[in-house]
């Protein structure tokens, strides 16, 4: 039987992510894979059963990542203004740093793929930021609104910035260039927002 080669797995991430994001999930199969890898097809059923494996396992293992950095310094007793921030702190911090896994994230997210992946994530994150939320509604520091208002507030205005980052363009292809003090003066706004 043969072993596996952290090295060689590791390689195969890396460029499954990179075929992904650059050809999509049509222009993706293991025979491309293995010879981006240059090793054999067979080396890569060590690692995985089939194409569908390897991106869901993909998919899962780069979500569990992103959930972690999410939630350093993070509390669900936190006061709102601050556990807020610190979400989006953390969140930017793990796109700047994590470009690849966020732009696989991008090219798999209306997949076939991306919705049970999704599903996987959000039972990982989701109870933590519930309780959070929970108990800014309790301690009147948030409105109760529907989930859907609140993420299209809470954070649809960070991930706009981080696309236009991404891009290096704004509104009417204006330059665009990420800074800290971009994110707070949108976070003051949010937070304004979602006062109750």
């Amino acid at each position: 039987m043969r072993v596996r080669d952290n090295n060689k797995e590791n390689l195969v991430k890396l460029k499954a992510m990179e075929m992904i994001i650059n050809n999509g999930i049509n222009g993706f199969s293991m025979q491309k894979l293995a010879k981006a890898c240059n090793i054999s097809v067979a080396t890569l059923y060590i690692y995985y059963k089939n194409k569908d494996d390897l991106i869901f396992k993909l998919g899962i293992e780069q979500g569990e990542k992103m959930v972690k950095a999410s939630l350093k310094g993070f509390s669900p007793n936190l006061p709102f203004n601050e556990g807020l921030k610190i979400q989006w702190e953390n969140r930017t911090n793990f796109t700047f740093k994590n470009k690849l896994s966020s732009n696989f994230f991008e090219a798999i997210q209306h997949t076939i793929y991306g919705e049970e992946i999704s599903k996987n994530i959000t039972a990982m994150f989701s109870p933590i930021m519930k309780e959070f939320v929970n108990n800014a509604i309790k301690n009147k520091q948030l409105k109760f609104v529907s989930i859907e208002s609140y993420w299209c507030v809470a954070f649809g205005p960070l991930y706009t910035l981080l696309n236009f980052a991404s891009k290096g363009k704004s509104i009417g292809n204006r330059p665009f260039k990420f800074s800290k003090k971009i994110m707070y003066e949108t976070l003051d706004y949010v937070l304004i927002a979602l006062k109750p």
